[in-house]
């Protein structure tokens, strides 16, 4: 029984791995995100996927800083 239950335990463990970050901008708005944001390079767009699941999209120029949390 305890063979199996380890493995199942680690799986649990590991699905919940996905950080959450704090997107500031310069005036002071401050976004949570569920991941690290991407830089679209193209762009110049910071995209990610907020806690309310709603995608977002800030230009780079406005992001001051991006913190894990």
């Amino acid at each position: 029984m305890h063979t199996r239950l380890v493995p199942l335990l680690c799986l649990l463990a590991l699905a919940g791995c996905t950080s959450e970050y704090l997107v500031v901008t310069g005036d002071g708005q401050v976004y949570s995100s569920d991941g690290e944001p991407d830089l679209d390079k193209d762009t110049g767009m910071f995209e990610f996927e907020d806690l309310e699941g709603r995608k977002q999209r800030i230009p780079q120029s406005e992001v001051k800083q991006i913190l894990e949390r």
